[in-house]
Formats: structure tokens, sequence, C-alpha cells
């Protein structure tokens, strides 16, 4: 019976760290920064703050930042840390390159308000597209999706018709992200958040570019890999060398790459 009294415990400590394991999983996902509603952005660069009315009257908080004489349009989709304050930093790489840029915070980040699902994001998401699609045409949309971001942004270009998706260091899918950092949970059963980027790619109808470094360790480069294998005729991955997941815009070769990427578009 010593043997029964061990598999038991080996059943029952299984369970209970499944159970937490789904009860938190939000900790994991997302990282957010709160702002308070009169919070005022202060940048050097010009811009708007923009305001909507999201899915189930929450706030979505967004901030645009405009190029001079610009026709194309970055709507980008920010990873899962920080608010919107902190990633705008990253407007000045699109901006300089003759590109307005747009990004929002995902539900609960920032000063958006609802709850942070994987529904309320994408319902979020077509909101603020259609609102930069009444304003620049869908022709002149290119969605950028980065790190956890490239789910959704991949998620909004199959449900729309952008100029082009621009992936930065993407997972293949949330399962596999996850599979790649424990093996024994039931994940099938657990995981509230499903982004199957890998099949949402085959419906993108644009061009897609995806730059991810080879020393990425946070999300794997061979998972872009993967993705590329998907339709290599219409998914292009450019590999940025001695990169990591954060430091892409220390590499010149990543400027290089969206010099090139977004002004074939025009």
């Amino acid at each position: 019976m010593h043997w029964l009294y061990i598999v038991l415990i080996v059943i029952g400590s299984y369970i209970v760290v499944s159970i937490i394991s789904y009860l938190i999983q939000d900790l994991f996902f997302f990282h957010p920064e709160k702002l308070k509603r009169n919070f005022r952005f202060k940048f050097k660069m010009k811009f708007n703050e923009v305001q909507l009315k999201g899915a189930d009257d929450c706030l979505i908080d967004g901030l645009y930042f405009p190029a001079e004489n610009a026709e194309q349009v970055i709507f980008y989709f920010k990873g899962n840390t920080r608010s919107i304050k902190g990633w705008s930093k990253f407007a000045k790489d699109f901006t300089t390159k003759g590109v307005s840029f747009f990004l929002f915070d995902y539900p609960g980040f920032g000063k958006s308000t609802g709850e942070c699902s994987e529904k309320n994001i994408h319902a979020n998401s077509q909101i603020a597209y259609n609102w930069l699609k009444d304003r620049f045409g869908e022709e002149n949309i290119i969605i950028y999706g980065r790190s956890l971001g490239a789910g959704f942004a991949t998620y909004i270009a199959k449900e729309n018709n952008p100029s082009l998706l621009i992936l930065d260091s993407p997972f293949y899918s949330i399962r596999l992200l996850v599979r790649y950092y424990t093996r024994i949970l039931p994940l099938r059963w657990l995981l509230k958040y499903k982004s199957p980027l890998n099949d949402y790619i085959k419906e993108v109808k644009c061009d897609v570019h995806i730059i991810h470094g080879d020393k990425d360790i946070t999300i794997p480069y061979r998972f872009s890999l993967r993705l590329k294998e998907i339709n290599p005729d219409k998914i292009e991955l450019h590999t940025i060398h001695g990169a990591r997941h954060n430091n892409l815009p220390k590499f010149e070769s990543y400027h290089q790459v969206l010099d090139e990427v977004i002004h074939e578009r025009r």
C-alpha cells in the first residue's frame, strides 16, 4: 500500500499544480502597467492621444504619432509588459522612415479598461483598426506585431486586408510557447489564451515579413523558422544575427530590414 500512497500524493500534487497554473496564468502572460485616468503623456515627438469606445463599453487608450506627409501608418501591437507610455519609444523607428505610428493599450493596461481576455483584445483591436482604416484606407495600413502581440496582430491581419504584416520575434502558438517553458502540464485544458498564430497566418492574404534574432531564448528563433515553412512563397524571414529578444532595434540590420520592407510598399 506504500506505493499506492505515493501514487496518490503524486496525482494529487499534479492536480493542485494544474489548478494553480490555470488560476494564475494571467500573471505569466501579462504584466500590465496601470496609469491614472488623468495621466498626461509627454514626448518630444508630435503625438495625439486617442480614446475609443471598446468592447463591453470599456475604454481603449491609444497614441498616434504622425509622420510628415505620411500616407502609410504602422498599427503596432506591443508585447505583454508595461503600457504604451514605455512602448511609444519605438515610434521614432517608423516616423523617421516617413510612416505614421499608432499603438494602443490592451484592456487593463495603462488607461485602457475592461477584462484582459483574448476575446476583448481581438474586439478592441478591430475597433482600433477601423479607426485607422477610416483615416488612411486599408491599402496604407501596415500591421506590426511584437512578441506576444504578434498573435493579436496576425489575427487582425487575417480578418482584414492590410497592406502588409510584419512580425517581430513571434511565437508559433501559445501552446508551443508554454510547452517550451514547461512540459508537465495538460495545456490542452489549462490554457485560456489559445492564439494559434500558426493557424491564423494561413489565412493572411497580404505578404508577411518576420524579423527575429537568432540568439533569442525568450521566444526561440526556431519558431519563426517553422512559421516560414507554412508558406515559403508568401512569408519572408529576416534573421538578425546576434540579436536576442529585447535588443533588435540596437542592430543596424534590423533598421535596414524595416527600410526595405516599408519602402517597397510605396
